[in-house]
Parts: structure tokens; C-alpha cells; sequence
């Protein structure tokens, strides 16, 4: 019977700069610190399903290097079945940029390297722990035809699928129609996804759930919390009061727990509750990969 959670992602190591502004165009300024921290939103939302106590595999691959070799020692660590993640020798591991301003926003620049060999037949290669999942994860880091095609497995299998359509390039995602159960969008990549739908979230929400032909969508609303379209009933989520220390990673906590709750039997409803929880947790710790949070913490703010 399958069981678990198998993300399909990206791997980058986030070289994250804090600064008090951000820099204008031809500007330079000064920062306050830089840190290297493992992430990489496939990265991330393994853990964040692996500490929510989800048996978690992941597909993917890395470079040869020495961030490649962190990788693999950290996923592990957190006991991520990983024998279809691959090593590159011929280009480095993924690499991302955060910028963080001194009120814990941030700006992103991804350097995919690897990330971008993760083919089709690579997909096909890691069908075996696919199949055997019972949610299948993905995001955009990796090429659109390769996370269509982890899809298409899964849905074959009859697996839950869930897309984190992030980075958005702008680029079409029909490929996808018709192989999601959930699309987990903010409101700027909703806003891509479908141009024009309004400034109503139930509206954004429907929309993309008819342009994508999915039965749920989860439209996160930074500081207006979140809301959960499922079939045309909606529920809303409301912000939990934290302590903001930076939002690198509170997506793919949310993502990474939601799904894990998901697989072990929760409704929607209840995932979705959880993952709106990790997402909170995540904004209260530095880095991606560190504030991930373990199901202890997430179940004591819940309660």
C-alpha cells in the first residue's frame, strides 16, 4: 500500500546576505552578515514532511561538490530515502541567493545548475518510489516537462499530487491540467497563472482551480493568512502572532508539512491547518532548512 510523501525538487544552497536596505539600482551598500544554509524548495519541503514524521523520499540531483556532499550527509540526517538523487559531475549544485531586509522580507535570486539535468527519464528512472507514495510533491525548480512527467506517474499510480507552482518564469502550465489535486500559489504567481481574475481570493482561487482543472487550490495570503478552495467550499485560515525573524522558507514549511499531515490520512482541511501552522513556525528561525519545524512544535501551536 503506498505510504509517504516523495518530493520531487530542487536542491540549492542559499547563500543568504542580511542588509538593512536593499540596493537600488547601481547602488551598493553595506551588509550585516552572510550565512550558507541547505535549501532549495524541493530540499526544504522534504525535511519540512521528514520532521513532520512522514516516511519521505526525494528525486532530484546535485552536483559532484562539496555542497553536493552536504546534501546528501543532511538528507541522511533526516532519514530522506534519497537513491534517486543523482550526482552531476559535469555542473555544480544549485545555488540561491536571499537578500533580507531588516523587516524579514526577501528577494531571491536561483542559479538552478543541476537542478536543470533532472529529465524526464530521470522521472522515469525514480517511478519505483513514486508509485510507492501516497503524495507526490513538486515545485518549479526543477524543468516543467520533468515535474509534468513526476506527475503524470503519480496521478498513474493514483497517488495525491500536489504542484508548488514556484518560481513562476512565466511560462505556461498547461502541461499540468488535469494531473494536480492541490496547487499551492501565492497571490503574485496566482496573479500569473490568471491575469485578470480580481482581487477576491475565493475568485483567484476558483480561477486557478478552472485553469488548471484541479478540485483544490491553497491560496497563501502573506500577512491575510491563507484560504483553502476545495470543490467551491472554502475555508480561511487567520496569521498566527510570531515573532518575524526572516520568511526564507515559510512556503515550503507549509507545503512540506501539509503534505506529510495529508499522507497520513488527515482531510485537507486539517493539512492545510497544519501546513498554515509550519508556516508561521518557519518565519521565526533564520535560514530555510533550520526552520523547518518538527511536528512537536507545530501540534503545541495548534493546541
Amino acid at each position: 500500500m503506498a505510504s509517504g510523501v516523495c518530493v520531487v525538487g530542487s536542491f540549492m544552497m542559499d547563500v543568504v546576505v542580511r542588509t538593512g536596505k536593499r540596493p537600488a539600482v547601481g547602488e551598493t551598500v553595506i551588509g550585516e552578515s552572510v550565512n550558507f544554509f541547505l535549501g532549495g524548495k524541493g530540499f526544504n519541503q522534504a525535511v519540512a514532511s521528514a520532521r513532520y514524521g512522514a516516511s519521505t523520499s526525494m528525486v532530484g540531483r546535485v552536483g559532484t561538490d562539496g555542497f553536493g556532499d552536504q546534501f546528501i550527509d543532511a538528507l541522511a540526517h533526516e532519514n530522506i530515502e534519497a537513491s534517486h538523487v543523482g550526482r552531476d559531475a559535469a555542473v555544480g549544485t544549485g545555488v540561491g541567493l536571499p537578500i533580507v531586509d531588516e523587516s524579514g522580507a526577501n528577494s531571491i535570486i536561483v542559479v538552478p545548475q543541476a537542478n536543470l539535468e533532472c529529465t524526464p527519464a530521470h522521472i522515469d528512472a525514480a517511478a519505483d518510489v513514486i508509485e510507492n507514495a501516497a503524495v507526490v510533491l513538486a515545485q518549479l525548480e526543477l524543468p516543467y516537462e520533468s515535474v509534468a512527467r513526476a506527475h503524470e506517474v503519480a496521478r498513474a499510480a493514483g497517488a495525491q499530487t500536489i504542484l508548488n507552482p514556484a518560481p513562476m518564469s512565466g511560462a505556461s502550465l498547461t502541461a499540468f491540467r488535469g494531473l494536480i489535486d492541490l496547487v499551492t500559489p501565492n497571490e503574485a504567481e496566482s496573479a500569473a497563472i490568471v491575469p485578470g481574475a480580481g482581487e477576491d481570493p475565493e475568485q483567484i482561487a476558483a480561477a486557478v482551480a478552472a485553469a488548471l482543472d484541479t478540485s483544490a487550490v491553497l491560496l497563501t495570503l502573506g500577512e491575510k493568512g491563507a484560504l483553502l478552495w476545495e470543490r467551491g467550499v472554502v475555508t480561511r485560515f487567520g496569521v498566527h502572532p510570531v515573532d518575524v525573524v526572516d520568511t526564507v522558507g515559510a512556503g515550503d514549511a507549509s507545503c512540506g508539512a501539509l503534505a506529510a499531515a495529508w499522507s497520513q490520512g488527515a482531510s485537507l482541511v486539517d493539512a492545510a491547518r497544519v501546513g498554515n501552522a509550519a508556516g508561521a513556525l518557519a518565519v521565526t528561525v533564520a535560514g530555510a532548512e533550520p526552520s523547518m519545524p518538527t511536528r512537536a512544535a507545530i501540534d503545541a501551536l495548534l493546541a
